[in-house]
């Protein structure tokens, strides 16, 4: 048994189809990251990571305590104010919920008035703020106006740079348009990523819940063939013993050949290699009617049939044969395979009653959904002649994707 690392959902590798391998194989090779953090490459990111940007202030925090800036209790309480709000909007950035809240958009637009404020009032160091407000807007605001929002900003910072230190406009400028769009194009790919090992992760999960189906549903018409098949043979070895013990023996030597073939075929279910054949269940079908002291007529026509549709086939046989024998109570049954160049029809009739209500399991309901993935059908009830009928059409040849089952 291997366990998916991420999801925790055991599986059976021995009875696994290649594309569950495949899943599994990824779900084991996904990372993985949950919020407030996002990877990308084994790194994480999150506000921690646009925190040391700030040191861009550093410039202006020096003028301040060397007593350069005019004023330097407005200056501190702007450079305070920017900061706490720096870190108030980058540490919302990296949760979906929060980035989109009025609040942190309020945010933003603070930090953009007290940026062009202390620009605008102090100028020389003061305007490395503005690529800063670049890194919040980029990892705050990512969509298809982002463009738009960088280059206002650049030209905003350019603009009010100029107006004090004509030389830098030009760097501010092409430095606020850089650092908010690398920063949203990064944080946009993160999330692209974490989503991406997300599905994967919940493909893996769907393919071990389908492989699972798959073999209950094989386990089910195995073991339910194959235990009716012994029941009966049983019985009637029990009858024959008394007045003729050669016929009786003759039934314990089927019970023997079909518990010794059940067991094979369970462990090729296992292994996942299991084909059907259908003139294997036609024999099958004619072997346990006769035990079960009803009359089989079994009838075959037409072309050759793909592995695929014969094993199909096989499984309504062997489904239809086994209500029958449980729930009938008939006394004939007729088997009758009619194939054409483009479709093959299976009609199963018995002179019996069919399930009674609330009787039965899944199985018929299993195969419909089998043969309608294969580009059939199957229908079951009241035969038009009484009795009870199953009929199932298939194409001839193996023309259908593969069958995705899906829970009943």
């Amino acid at each position: 048994m291997r366990i998916c690392p991420r999801s925790g959902t055991p599986s059976y590798a021995s009875g696994m189809t290649s594309k569950t391998k495949a899943a599994l194989r990824a779900c084991d090779g996904a990372g993985g990251s949950d919020w407030p953090t996002v990877g990308i490459g084994g790194a994480r990111v999150s506000g921690y990571t646009l925190l040391p940007w700030l040191l861009l202030g550093l410039g202006a925090f020096s003028n301040l305590v060397q007593g350069e800036t005019p004023n330097p209790w407005i200056g501190g309480i702007g450079l305070l104010t920017f900061n706490s709000l720096y870190v108030y909007v980058v540490f919302r950035a990296f949760v979906p919920v929060t980035r989109t809240a009025l609040s942190t958009r309020l945010a933003l637009l603070a930090m953009a008035a007290v940026t062009c404020g202390l620009a605008g009032v102090y100028g020389g160091s003061w305007v490395a703020f503005f690529p800063l407000l670049g890194l919040a807007t980029g990892a705050v605001l990512r969509g298809p106006h982002l463009a738009k929002i960088a280059i206002g900003l650049a030209v905003l910072g350019g603009v009010l740079t100029g107006l004090k230190d004509g030389e830098a406009a030009a760097s501010v400028g092409y430095g606020t348009f850089l650092s908010t769009m690398v920063t949203a194009a990064i944080l946009s790919l993160t999330e692209t990523v974490r989503e991406l090992r997300s599905a994967r992760e919940e493909l893996a999960r769907n393919a071990v819940a389908e492989e699972r189906l798959r073999f209950s549903r094989d386990l089910h018409d195995l073991l339910g063939h194959t235990l009716s098949v012994i029941v009966v043979k049983s019985e009637a070895a029990r009858r024959l013993a008394r007045r003729d013990v050669d016929a009786a023996l003759e039934q314990v030597g089927d019970i023997e050949a079909v518990g010794r073939q059940a067991l094979t075929e369970i462990r090729e279910a296992v292994t996942g290699y299991r084909e059907g054949s259908l003139a294997t269940e036609l024999d099958r079908a004619r072997s346990a009617l006769t035990a079960a002291a009803m009359e089989p007529v079994v009838r075959q026509s037409g072309p050759p049939l793909s592995a695929r549709t014969e094993a199909l086939l096989g499984w309504v046989v062997r489904e239809a044969v086994t209500n029958t024998i449980r729930h009938s109570a008939a006394t004939a049954c007729t088997i009758a395979v009619d194939g054409t160049a483009d479709r093959v029809r299976l009609r199963i009739t018995d002179d019996g009653a069919g399930p009674a209500p609330g009787v039965g399991g899944t199985g018929l309901k299993g195969l419909t959904e089998r043969l309608a993935a294969a580009g059939g059908s199957l229908v079951a009830g009241e035969g038009p002649e009484g009795g009870f009928e199953v009929r199932a059409e298939l194409p001839t040849a193996d023309e259908a994707p593969a069958p995705v089952i899906s829970a009943p």
